[in-house]
């Protein structure tokens, strides 16, 4: 069968990799084009058939968000959203799979659903928060819709979603496949201070914000050894233009969960890294800002329906970790909270209780797996 695949974004460029993984283990005859990044390249250069699997767009070209940063890069995206209707009549595909990314993604499917073609969402946008106007869309347009979050249940079953189907939470696959697999990179050498991640997100407007601030912690605290995780799609050149003339930070490239793997305690850019953070027993701080527009537009939309905005605090529905969003991610409260969570072990050892009470919420592995068997399902068979 012929699969198109979209992802638009560092967390969907994960989850897509292993998903290819998954139908190309299922369907020994797939076909697949998709819009993704490095780690969705890799997959299927290792394990699709010559000829049979190809990259359309690269998330590079796309990974914008909030309210002004998508409308300052408007023409971008309309120009992609174009390209991406006409590959697919050209293509011809059984199915096409969205990867979270909803902004874009349910254009796509409102178009698919026109041309009679199967649509299957991976990864639910987030209604029960806001735009729970697009409830409707999804009802319409979907074929399935496979979410990942075990709080959103109730959510689907009491809004009439007949085709939502839990899954369970891929980054639990991705997580367990490091331990078992993974090496550790980071070296001490000589240096034996603890180390300290900072994860200041996968999108250039978030860097922005978010690295000179995390910055001027491993300037007041040099007892501790303070490493960036860059990503290489952003570019090196990027990351030193944000960063001052001798700070003292180490970069590492593409290595995450090796950095996770060894660190003491983390700064978090608010969105999947915060439970990837989690579900590596790493006390974080977890951080946001944006443009004050876009917050405030979105503070009105949901302040009422969410206490929360870090997945590890969502899952559980109570505080876990501290969040300093907007206003509150001024360097005081930064430093405060960081010295709470690299020095208070009663602190530290709450913060991994808490992290064990959101894995066993989760449960076991298979979500990547499951997606697959259920778009394979609706590639032949149609709406649920």
């Amino acid at each position: 069968m012929r699969y198109y695949i979209i992802a638009g974004e560092a967390s969907g460029d994960l989850h897509g990799a292993n998903l290819i993984k998954e139908l190309l283990t299922a369907d020994n005859e797939a076909d697949i084009r998709f819009w993704g990044g490095a780690r969705m390249v890799s997959v299927a250069t290792r394990y699709g058939r010559e000829g049979h699997i190809e990259q359309v767009r690269d998330i590079r070209e796309m990974a914008f968000m909030g309210i002004v940063e998508v409308v300052s890069h408007l023409g971008s995206v309309l120009g992609n959203i174009r390209f991406c209707k006409q590959d697919i009549m050209d293509y011809k595909p059984d199915v096409v799979v969205g990867i979270d990314y909803p902004g874009f993604n349910l254009k796509i499917a409102r178009f698919a659903h026109k041309k009679g073609i199967r649509y299957v969402h991976y990864i639910s946008p987030q209604v029960w928060a806001w735009k729970k106007g697009r409830l409707r869309t999804m009802r319409k347009y979907f074929d399935s819709m496979c979410y990942i979050l075990p709080m959103e249940k109730k959510y689907f079953e009491e809004n009439a979603m007949p085709q939502a189907v839990y899954v369970g939470h891929p980054l639990m696959d991705e997580v367990k496949r490091y331990r078992e697999e993974g090496k550790e990179v980071m070296q001490r050498g000589s240096d034996d201070r603890q180390i300290v991640a900072l994860l200041p997100g996968s999108r250039k407007q978030e860097l922005k914000k978010m690295l000179p601030e995390m910055v001027r912690l491993a300037e007041k605290h040099r007892e501790f050894r303070f490493v960036i995780a860059g990503m290489s799609l952003i570019g090196s050149d990027f990351y030193e233009m944000l960063l001052p003339k001798g700070a003292p930070v180490e970069m590492v490239y593409d290595a995450t969960y090796d950095l996770l793997a060894v660190s003491h305690a983390a700064v978090v850019c608010s969105g999947t890294a915060t439970l990837e953070t989690g579900l590596f027993r790493v006390p974080q701080v977890v951080c946001y800002q944006c443009n004050p527009i876009s917050a405030a537009i979105a503070r009105r939309l949901i302040a009422s329906r969410i206490r929360y905005i870090s997945l590890v605090n969502l899952i559980a529905d109570r505080r876990i970790v501290s969040e300093l969003i907007q206003d509150d991610f001024g360097f005081g409260r930064l430093d405060a909270e960081f010295e709470r969570i690299a020095t208070d072990e009663a602190v530290r050892e709450r913060m991994k209780e808490g992290y064990d009470e959101v894995a066993e919420i989760l449960g076991g592995e298979g979500a990547s797996r499951r997606t697959a068997e259920e778009i394979i399902w609706v590639a032949r068979n149609g709406r649920m």
